[in-house]
């Protein structure tokens, strides 16, 4: 059987590096880019079709899939593979990023977060310890600790708090997940660094984090308003203490520059909404950058979105018909728009995965940098 979890490392280029994480639903490819399935779904996408772009692994949403259709309901349909036929890894959030986003209804204490629901308004306690079972219930591979993300701005004794108060969650979590069994056998549970800009408090996070002792780490309280230059040199000061033979994962990022810098810094893993949330909204991704499908210009244009993708979209579709379907509000306009933003970033982590197993990052990225936004619609 294949081990629990198992993270080998085949190239590095630099900070960054290529390998593969090994566990029994699949293997992950790294560096990685998750789609999000917030409520058990990657929203207009099929599941063998999030697949199909390249995708080694998906995210859910332990906030949303506790309050509906519920943790424990999941769990006696089969669980959440099974309920949403994706059989390869899940990891899932803790909740707290969604908690913390609920400043008017939430109250933050020891034990716990509890808050309103944002469906009902009943009361409800998220705890290390609940945050663990719900994910457990929802039969999560990789599951995350359960954190206070550190809101931005956030002063020095607020960042202080904070990372204090996750870190003895996260000692708690450790435990709620090694009391799980058999989940605990087969599964694998991350930390989450936090401390905001400051890099004595994130340098204490990591420590005690490694103390604890978790299978990967990622880095929390980051693109939540920050800008990418602050983003950056707070990775450029945390990455280097990070321990190196483990995952790195860098929660809810994001933009493609964003992801071949993070890369460059030693990123492993990402995730973010904006590929799919931007396929609903009539913007596709190019190796040129960004456009907007309802613009006018697209009307006539016989081009696919991209000469180089090989997604249904551009190889099936025009422009202008995808400028039609989104200008008329029809669902497919989302739907192929999707498939192709899924597509371009899984196209741009395979491309990343190469150039680090070349040894040709700092072109490949600098080149990159060079074209994005220019215009220009074909790959490196």
């Amino acid at each position: 059987m294949t081990a629990r979890f198992q993270f080998d490392i085949h190239a590095t280029d630099g900070a960054a590096r290529t390998g593969v994480i090994k566990m029994q639903r699949g293997a992950i490819r790294t560096p990685a880019f998750m789609p999000v399935g917030t409520a058990g779904t990657v929203k207009a996408m099929l599941p063998e079709s999030v697949r199909s772009t390249g995708a080694d692994i998906l995210l859910g949403n332990t906030y949303h899939l506790m309050l509906r259709p519920t943790a424990e309901r999941v769990d006696r349909l089969g669980g959440l593979h099974k309920f949403m036929n994706w059989d390869r890894p899940i990891l899932t959030d803790s909740g707290g990023f969604q908690v913390m986003s609920l400043t008017q209804l939430r109250k933050i204490t020891e034990e716990g977060v509890t808050f309103q629901s944002h469906l009902d308004g009943s009361k409800i306690l998220l705890s290390p310890e609940r945050s663990m079972e719900i994910q457990r219930l929802l039969g999560s591979d990789i599951v995350m600790s359960f954190d206070e993300c550190t809101p931005f701005p956030a002063t020095y004794d607020e960042a202080k708090t904070s990372m204090e108060l996750s870190m003895r969650w996260a000692r708690r979590s450790r435990d709620g997940f090694n009391s799980g069994e058999d989940h605990a056998a087969r599964s694998a549970l991350f930390g989450i660094v936090q401390g905001s800009v400051y890099n004595d408090l994130r340098f204490r996070s990591i420590d005690m984090l490694a103390d604890i002792g978790f299978d990967g780490y990622a880095v929390g309280g980051l693109a939540v308003g920050e800008g990418q230059e602050t983003m950056f040199k707070v990775l450029d000061f945390t990455m280097p203490r990070m321990p190196g033979t483990a995952p790195r994962y860098l929660m809810g990022v994001g933009k493609p520059d964003d992801l071949v810098g993070a890369v460059e810094r030693g990123i492993d893993m990402f995730d973010c909404v904006l590929p799919t949330r931007s396929g609903r909204t009539g913007q596709g991704f190019t190796w040129g950058g960004a456009i907007n499908l309802k613009n006018a210009r697209h009307k006539d244009d016989t081009r696919p979105i991209s000469d180089s993708c090989d997604c249904p979209a551009c190889t099936q579709y025009s422009r202008a018909y995808v400028h039609h379907l989104i200008r008329a509000g029809e669902i497919l306009g989302a739907m192929l728009l999707t498939w192709h933003n899924l597509q371009f970033y899984q196209d741009l982590m395979a491309s990343l995965r190469q150039a680090i197993s070349d040894g040709k990052l700092t072109a490949y990225a600098n080149e990159f940098r060079a074209r994005y936004g220019a215009g220009d619609i074909e790959p490196l």
